[in-house]
C-alpha cells in the first residue's frame, strides 16, 4: 500500500493529521518532504515556479488556449 499523509513533528514523534489504517507494530517506510520553507513560511507557488527556470514564450498566460488547442480557426 502506498499512501501520502500529512503529519506534524512534535519534536519527538511524527503525528499524522488523520487516522492511519494500519495494524499496531506495522513496519512502514517514511519519506520526509517538508511543506514549509526555512523560517516556517509555506512555500510560495510563484517562488517555486520561478525557481524551475522554465523556458517558453512570454505570452503563455495570454494565449494558453492557443498553445493547448492550436489556433482558434483550426478547431
Amino acid at each position: 500500500m502506498i499512501k501520502t499523509v500529512e503529519a506534524t513533528f512534535d519534536g519527538q514523534v511524527l503525528r499524522p493529521d488523520e487516522p492511519l489504517e494500519l495494524e499496531p507494530n506495522t513496519r512502514v517506510r517514511i519519506t520526509i518532504e517538508s511543506t514549509t520553507t526555512e523560517g516556517g513560511k509555506p512555500a510560495s507557488f510563484l517562488r517555486t515556479a520561478r525557481s524551475l527556470n522554465l523556458e517558453g514564450p512570454s505570452d503563455w498566460s495570454a494565449k494558453i488556449e492557443e498553445y493547448l488547442y492550436g489556433p482558434t480557426g483550426s478547431r
